[in-house]
C-alpha cells in the first residue's frame, strides 16, 4: 500500500565523485534482450532485493553508474538498463512505432519478470513515464515506484520548445550532424541533454551516436504529450516515492511536490542537485533510494 503520509527530507550531505569500473551486460527477455549495469549486492550484505532503474530522454544507464554500487552496498542488486533504442540496446533506427509508449512499457515489464521476484522500479524523467506506464499495465512484478524528476504530465514549456528544436533537426540531419550542432550552440540546460552526463566527450558522443532516431522522435512527442494519470496511479497497491533535486527545468519542483501529495508518496529533495540527481549529488540519492525500500515489506 502507499505510504501513510507525503514525507519530505531534504539531505544536503557533499559526497566524493568517483567513476567505478562496471561492464555492461546482456539481460536476455522475453522481448529480446537490453544492455544492463548490473551490480550484485555487495560480499557479506544481507540480500535486500533488486532494484531496476530506467534512464531518461538522451540518457543511458550510465547515468546511474554513481549509485549502483552504494545500492549494493545496502543489500540491493541494482540493475540499470538500456531502453529499446536507447545506446547500447537494439532497437529500430527509422520506425516510431516501435517506441510507442506501451510497447517500452511492455519491454519494462519483460525486464522485471527476468528476475526471480518483484523488483523496486525506479525511473528518471522520460524513464519515469515508461515506469509509470508500466505499472499501470501490470504493477505485480513490482514491489514499489520511485519516479526521480518526473512529474505528473508533460514538460514544461522551456523543455518542449528543447525537445522540439531536437526533433526538427533530427528530421533533417544526420545524428553526426545534430552532434556537432548541439555541441556548437553548447550544453543545454537538459531534459537529460546529449552533451551532459557521466563520462567523457567521447563516451557522450558514442552513446549520442549509438541512439536511434526514431526512439528520440517518439519519445520526445511523449514527453510533449504526456497526460496527467496520477489519480490512476494512486489507486495502486504500491508504495510510492517521489524524489528531485532542489531546482528542476522540466518539472518545477512545486509540481512534483504536489504529486506526491497526490500519490500519499515518500518525498524527497537533494539539496543542491538539479534535473539529475543520480549524477550531480550520487551519495545522498543512492541513501534516499535505499532508505525508501528499506521501508517496503518483503
Amino acid at each position: 500500500m502507499s505510504a501513510p503520509a507525503t514525507l519530505t527530507r531534504v539531505i544536503t550531505t557533499a559526497s566524493p565523485v568517483r567513476l567505478p569500473e562496471l561492464l555492461p551486460r546482456r539481460l536476455p527477455t522475453t522481448r529480446g534482450e537490453f544492455a544492463v549495469l548490473d551490480v550484485p549486492p555487495a560480499a557479506g550484505v544481507p540480500v535486500r532485493g533488486t532494484v531496476l532503474l530506467l534512464p531518461g530522454y538522451t540518457g543511458s544507464k550510465e547515468d546511474f553508474t554513481l549509485v549502483l554500487e552504494p545500492l549494493a552496498a545496502r543489500g540491493y542488486r541494482a540493475v540499470a538498463v538500456d531502453g529499446r533504442g536507447q545506446h547500447a540496446s537494439d532497437g529500430p533506427a527509422d520506425d516510431e512505432s516501435a517506441y510507442a509508449q506501451d510497447e517500452l512499457a511492455k519491454d519494462v515489464l519483460a525486464q522485471a519478470r527476468a528476475f526471480d521476484a518483484p523488483v523496486h522500479l525506479v525511473g528518471h524523467s522520460m524513464g519515469g513515464q515508461i515506469a509509470r506506464a508500466a505499472v499501470l499495465l501490470d504493477h505485480s512484478p513490482f514491489r514499489s515506484l520511485t519516479l526521480v524528476s518526473s512529474g505528473a504530465a508533460r514538460v514544461s514549456a522551456s523543455q518542449e520548445q528543447r525537445i522540439t528544436l531536437l526533433r526538427d533537426a533530427l528530421a533533417v540531419m544526420s545524428m553526426q550532424e545534430c552532434w556537432e550542432a548541439i555541441l556548437a550552440m553548447g550544453p543545454p540546460e537538459e531534459v537529460g541533454g546529449p552533451v551532459r552526463g557521466i563520462g567523457g566527450p567521447e563516451q557522450l558522443r558514442e552513446r549520442w551516436l549509438s541512439t536511434k532516431p526514431a526512439q528520440l522522435l517518439a519519445t520526445g512527442r511523449q514527453l510533449c504529450a504526456e497526460p496527467d494519470r496520477v489519480a490512476e496511479l494512486a489507486a495502486l497497491p504500491l508504495p510510492f516515492h517521489v524524489l528531485s533535486g532542489s531546482h528542476d527545468d522540466a518539472w518545477p519542483v512545486p509540481g512534483l511536490d504536489a504529486m506526491a501529495r497526490r500519490l500519499t508518496a515518500r518525498r524527497t529533495v537533494v539539496d543542491g542537485a538539479g534535473h539529475s540527481p543520480a549524477a550531480d549529488r550520487p551519495a545522498p540519492t543512492a541513501r534516499a533510494l535505499a532508505d525508501f525500500f528499506d521501508t517496503v515489506p518483503a
